[in-house]
């Protein structure tokens, strides 16, 4: 009862905060309500990411991003309790995480961050969240425009090499995204271009990036305008658009992407639908056997506020989370946690 009284008070309060500002949505009243919410952070959530343990996945954890000039990565448990910060960081932006990065002949799972006022990607062990980086990784070296934001990281199934998709608050349309590949120099991570692509309209900016690593796309939210496709996998030297869905269905920006996985090529993406608190969902594998093509199977109201970040797992965390863990960002400085079976539930009474 205390924790259902602690989100409760959480909810009421955010509703609150949403209604005093004109530009900010109110919850709604038939939003998902979350199954645990984190402990606050001291600035500005942004963006989590999953990390499975890889014998007890009960003991999984949650990184997310505190976006500050002292901000950094935090780790939280799945009850929302912080386990531990990173070093200092300067505006931690989005996070993502890969398994197997060979560093001095050892594989080490990874968690890896956009800091934006460094122009640099910092890259931390997991689960210590432990700097291996030897102080950061500089991208988009030689641009006038710099500033990483986003970060989703592709890990190629043929031979297991890492890439980060990385993004910025600005950039040229066909070169906005640059695409980098991970590998061990000694005791440390280190990283080379190895392409850029990216359509971009110019509206405003481009944040939200994921990757399918099954299906070997890569999909990127062109603010206010769309969601983008491309493939993933740098060495098909293939930077052709594959797809531009959600054109239509958003209030305003289009945000954080998170994708669950049913099957190796089946499940869901759920992209924020920013302003208006909520999620809207596409079937993963493309629609009436086109995997370019995107219908909107839903759109699900969830608790959060203006949410940024979002990622899911359909791995069986145990307790309210056997069939997967979704987690978005939320203002209040918080992450809000939802047993899938909530979020399945809304997808289904769609479909009727």
């Amino acid at each position: 009862m205390k924790n259902k009284s602690i989100i409760a008070f959480l909810l009421l309060a955010l509703s609150f905060t949403a209604c005093k500002g004109d530009k900010l949505a109110p919850v709604s009243p038939n939003a998902v309500k979350p199954t645990a919410v984190t402990e606050a952070l001291p600035h500005d959530t942004d963006d989590p990411s999953i990390w499975i343990h890889p014998t007890d996945a009960s003991k999984s954890i949650i990184v997310g991003t505190d976006k500050d000039t002292d901000g950094g990565l935090y780790a939280f448990d799945l009850k929302g309790k912080i386990l531990k910060k990173s070093i200092p960081l300067k505006r931690p932006n989005n996070v993502d995480i890969a398994y197997g990065l060979v560093i001095d002949g050892k594989k080490i799972d990874i968690a890896v961050t956009t800091e934006r006022e460094s122009n640099k990607i910092r890259v931390f062990t997991l689960p210590d969240l432990e700097p291996i980086d030897n102080g950061g990784i500089s991208v988009f070296e030689g641009e006038d425009l710099r500033d990483p934001m986003g970060i989703a990281l592709y890990t190629r199934p043929t031979d297991g090499k890492i890439f980060a998709i990385v993004g910025r608050k600005s950039g040229p349309s066909g070169n906005y995204l640059w695409q980098y590949e991970l590998f061990g120099n000694g005791k440390f991570a280190d990283a080379k271009v190895v392409r850029k692509f990216g359509t971009y309209s110019g509206k405003k900016e481009i944040e939200a990036i994921a990757v399918d690593n099954e299906l070997g796309a890569v999909y990127y939210c062109d603010e206010q305008v769309g969601i983008r496709k491309y493939k993933a996998d740098p060495a098909l030297n293939d930077n052709k658009e594959l797809a531009f869905f959600g054109q239509k269905d958003f209030k305003a920006d289009h945000e954080g992407i998170a994708i669950y996985k049913q099957t190796d090529s089946t499940g869901y993406i759920l992209v924020s639908n920013q302003q208006a608190n909520s999620f809207m969902v596409y079937p993963r594998e493309g629609f009436n056997g086109n995997p370019n093509s995107y219908k909107l199977l839903a759109e699900v109201p969830t608790s959060t506020i203006e949410c940024d970040g979002a990622d899911v797992t359909s791995v069986n965390l145990g307790g309210a989370y056997n069939n997967g863990l979704f987690v978005a960002m939320s203002n209040g400085m918080t992450f809000h946690y939802y047993a899938w079976d909530l979020i399945q539930k809304r997808i289904d009474e769609a479909k009727k």
